[in-house]
């Protein structure tokens, strides 16, 4: 057992997920990197230091969760922070984020592209959330941060002045209006309990998921998770923020 707190990130043996639990365990936290390829997460925890550990995780893997779970359980006993940070843009190669969104437009797009992101974006964080839950209860002040992004609020969409609008579509915008659902579900189910439920949008990061289009660092596009995450049991559940705190409409 320890007094520090307790981190599990999904997605993390790179990009904005690795920049999370570098932050993390710097302020002190042990965090578990899960990552579906292990020896990729071995690898990153040991960029990250020694606070960090390295755990096979796949979000579409029921067995996979169960194992992860476990493994932090019989270590700790509880889980104080839960990131859900994996996600996909797409299953399909796309030269850039403009072919993406040609490809990805609702007259055009092929049933089994949506399912396959709505698998990781959607269904993946409700898994994780369920098997980890156990662990999250057993936490004083536990903290779910669910990632999503600005592209997923409804408000904006149905914005004419919105430069988010003409980027809405049915894969990867759509499935982070869903997260969105989800998350406010969770946080309904959890009011009373010491189990909080948030929505971070990150920044625009260059990573892999926008084919390296991005516009800010992975560490600045991770700025508002970490503070986040790091927020105190004063701190309440049920908001949608970017950084620096700034509220988003759902």
């Amino acid at each position: 057992m320890t007094d520090r707190r307790v981190a599990l990130i999904t997605g993390a043996n790179q990009g904005m997920g690795k920049a999370v639990a570098r932050e993390l365990a710097a302020n002190g936290h042990v965090v578990y990197l899960g990552s579906r390829d292990l020896r990729k997460g071995e690898r990153a925890a040991v960029e990250v230091g020694p606070k960090a550990v390295a755990v096979q995780l796949d979000v579409t893997d029921e067995r996979s969760l169960t194992a992860a779970a476990d493994v932090i359980g019989h270590a700790y006993g509880r889980l104080d922070v839960l990131i859900n940070n994996a996600a996909t843009a797409s299953s399909r190669e796309a030269a850039d984020i403009a072919a993406l969104r040609e490809m990805t437009r609702p007259s055009v797009v092929p049933i089994d592209e949506v399912r396959a992101v709505w698998e990781v974006n959607v269904l993946g964080p409700l898994a994780v959330f369920q098997a980890m839950l156990p662990l999250l209860r057993a936490s004083e002040d536990a903290r779910v941060v669910n990632v999503t992004s600005g592209l997923g609020s409804l408000a904006a969409a149905a914005d004419p002045n919105s430069g988010w609008r003409q980027m809405f579509d049915p894969v990867y915008a759509a499935s982070k209006t869903a997260l969105n659902a989800l998350s406010l579900a969770m946080s309904i189910e959890m009011e009373g309990s010491p189990v909080k439920v948030n929505l971070v949008s990150p920044g625009f990061a260059n990573t892999a998921l926008v084919r390296f289009q991005g516009t800010d660092t992975v560490e600045d596009a991770a700025r508002e998770i970490v503070r986040v995450a790091r927020a105190g049991a004063d701190v309440p559940g049920e908001t949608f923020t970017t950084w620096p705190g700034v509220p988003l409409p759902w």
